[in-house]
């Protein structure tokens, strides 16, 4: 063995055949695997279907009687701060090697296919490990499995069966069959590919803008609840797209007004502008390319506004921030990432 730890970073949504071929390639080399499952702390949807702890115990499930030489910890996903996404990595490496009782001295590498794309990028972020590059076996991507997973299909599972381990079939067949979850990320996918068929026959893929209200007023952030899908159920900033001949400042106050109700003059809500930001991850929105415009309304003292869920909001409330930002699973898209932005840490 040629190192203590190798570290293995992925979302293994779900974790597949090429996966454990890699897995099975770290434990050769290592005394120890330390897995790092991203995404951690997300809510359930067509590209996050998995929680963290059920990843977990894919994973083990899959390794067998090599599951004791495992090391697995949630990741969380830092959309608009690398860098502190690669300290969370260091972190939690640095604090499984201590638990498990490793001098200083101690020899850790990464291991990750060293593909030419920006989905490796990060493997160059960390110097001090040694790179180990091995490459997937040859299956069906975690993309494709997902979306033979939700089609509904006849059939679909057994393309899904030959792609993965058997115990994490298992484990598929049972969240198919049994769980409530299931039928609503169905529905969702059903959404999501009919949404993406209207746009097809576009000359280029098409790029959307909204707009979002980040109201806080006297320790509380607006919140709505959505009413459909995509994310329905979920908690969300107010906003939606921007209309043709309006600005995307006067987008934001619109849809804050007409999905809560809040009755604060636009002048006074123009006034209370605190900071603006541009959000535009590629992956943030599941519908496509949609590039978001979020302001931050501040309002230091008062009386909370009365609000009310309306138009594509089922629901409105005014929320603690403290407990907003514990609320980060119940959160749609990036919603969460730009509150903590505004107001988090």
């Amino acid at each position: 063995m040629r190192f203590d730890y190798l570290v293995l970073i992925g979302r293994f949504q779900p974790f597949h055949n090429g996966h454990a071929s890699v897995l099975k390639h770290a434990l050769r080399l290592a005394r120890k695997v330390i897995v790092l499952t991203g995404s951690a702390g997300q809510p359930r949807t067509i590209r996050n279907p998995f929680n963290a702890a059920e990843r977990a115990v894919m994973i083990r499930a899959a390794a067998r009687e090599d599951a004791a030489r495992l090391i697995v910890a949630p990741l969380r996903d830092r959309l608009y701060g690398e860098t502190l996404w690669v300290g969370d990595v260091q972190r939690i490496v640095a604090e499984a090697v201590a638990r498990d009782g490793a001098g200083e001295g101690a020899t850790i590498g990464l291991i990750g296919r060293n593909k030419d794309d920006a989905t490796a990028a990060y493997l160059a972020a960390f110097p001090q490990w040694e790179l180990v590059d091995v490459q997937h076996a040859e299956v069906l991507s975690a993309t494709e499995l997902r979306d033979w997973l939700f089609t509904g299909e006849p059939g679909a599972l057994r393309l899904v069966e030959a792609n993965v381990p058997g115990p994490v079939y298992e484990m598929l067949g049972a969240f198919r069959d049994g769980s409530p979850a299931y039928a609503q990320l169905a529905r969702e996918h059903a959404f999501i590919k009919t949404y993406r068929q209207a746009w097809a026959a576009a000359p280029y893929a098409p790029t959307f803008v909204t707009a979002d209200a980040v109201v806080v007023h006297s320790g509380h952030v607006l919140l709505v609840r959505r009413r459909a899908e995509p994310g329905r159920g979920l908690w969300a900033l107010p906003g939606g797209f921007v209309n043709q001949g309006e600005t995307v400042q006067e987008a934001a106050i619109r849809e804050l007004q007409e999905e809560t109700r809040a009755k604060i003059p636009p002048a006074v809500l123009r006034g209370s502008i605190k900071a603006s930001r541009v959000f535009d991850h590629p992956d943030r929105s599941l519908r496509g390319r949609t590039i978001t415009h979020a302001f931050h309304f501040d309002f230091p003292a008062g009386p909370l506004p009365r609000v009310k869920g309306a138009d594509d909001a089922e629901q409105a409330r005014w929320v603690p921030i403290s407990e907003a930002l514990l609320m980060e699973e119940q959160f749609f898209e990036d919603h969460f990432h730009i509150l903590e932005h505004f107001v988090g840490a």
